[in-house]
């Protein structure tokens, strides 16, 4: 089922998630459901948060991007957390589901040692580099309440002020469901 994509201003956006137990009801059917609504808003990652939920739970699929060393890239991630994080730092554009209409450019660094459990609950501990750890980083900082606009500083910030009011006040122009912030 294809679920709405909760939109810059909303206040579960900003909450941290938490892990969830071995016996979450309905998992399989949530992963299917966030892989739907992913897939249908053309993107490449989506956290709960993005749906509506505070379950520390994240989805990644980088095949749609065609190339050769993202193919394949299809994983789920529950009870992530980052061991480590270094490498170089990388300056890259980012967009987001859920904001919609606004790419800035964020530096990360690109290599992050990750400890998850799969969508089978196995344990894994796993490092990652490059374009995987930008899009990981990307999806953790939605677990921690963390948007990518928080990352841009200065005359940038300004500059993209107006397009998030809009998102605030609801109005945005998406092919995809979304769920604007309740009105205040």
């Amino acid at each position: 089922m294809i679920l709405p994509v909760y939109i810059y201003g909303h206040p579960i956006l900003r909450k941290v998630t938490r892990d969830i137990p071995a016996d979450y009801p309905g998992l399989k059917e949530l992963l299917a459901d966030m892989y739907e609504t992913m897939e249908n808003a053309e993107g490449v990652g989506l956290a709960a948060t993005q749906i509506g939920r505070e379950d520390r739970i994240l989805v990644v699929d980088l095949n749609a991007l065609n190339e050769p060393a993202l193919k394949g890239f299809r994983k789920t991630f529950i009870n992530a957390h980052i061991v480590e994080l270094d490498g170089e730092d990388e300056t890259m554009e980012e967009g987001c589901l859920s904001i919609p209409g606004v790419h800035e450019k964020v530096l990360r660094k690109n290599r992050l040692r990750l400890k998850y459990l799969d969508e089978n609950m196995q344990p894994h501990d796993e490092v990652f580099e490059g374009y995987k750890a930008r899009v990981l980083q990307h999806e953790l900082d939605h677990l921690e309440g963390v948007m990518f606009t928080d990352h841009i500083q200065g005359i940038r910030k300004q500059m993209i002020r107006s397009k998030l009011n809009r998102l605030i006040e609801g109005r945005t122009n998406c092919k995809y469901k979304v769920k604007a912030a309740p009105k205040r």
